[in-house]
């Protein structure tokens, strides 16, 4: 090797490591593994004020939801939309019962989200959220913006189950 490409390796920087994603970290685009079943990520909203991610995934015809919420570890949660409303959204309860399984309010959350993709909040405004749990660890959440309400049923979901293949 010569004297003058050493000098040039020596001054040349390095190439930046490649930085794996996280389900955190996700954007649209990017395909995640889930239980056996890939979806495309086709949305994406951030809770700043809550360090959530709210994923919207695609499997053909079929949407779901995957939470990402990042506390002392990831929480993960996949739900699915379901029909329903809420007279007034100022007297949320804090007990639900649907189908016979009775959900109590975990969190309340007011603020601004951000949003990219095909989400079902297309703008970025101020947004209320409430989470629900039932004994038998079943989750419930209500979306509310600018008069449009979304339901949503799922479940946790282990972070091995969740495999990321970058786009």
């Amino acid at each position: 090797m010569s004297v003058f490409r050493r000098i040039i390796n020596l001054v040349k920087k390095p190439e930046p490591a490649i930085v794996e994603k996280t389900p955190y970290t996700l954007s649209v685009g990017d395909i995640v593994d889930i239980s056996f079943s890939s979806y495309t990520v086709s949305g994406r909203t951030f809770f700043p004020q809550r360090q959530e991610v709210f994923l919207t995934l695609k499997d053909g015809s079929t949407i779901k939801y995957m939470q990402v919420a990042k506390r002392e570890k990831l929480n993960l949660a996949l739900y699915e939309a379901i029909d329903g409303r809420l007279e007034d959204i100022s007297e949320v309860p804090t007990t639900i019962e649907m189908d016979g399984t009775l959900y109590h309010m975990g969190e309340q959350a007011i603020g601004t989200a951000h949003s990219s993709g095909d989400t079902p909040f297309s703008s970025s405004d101020e947004r209320y959220l409430w989470d629900f749990e039932s004994d038998d660890r079943k989750l419930l959440r209500i979306e509310w913006q600018s008069g449009q309400m979304m339901l949503y049923e799922g479940e946790a979901v282990l972070p091995m189950e969740v495999r990321i293949i970058q786009s």
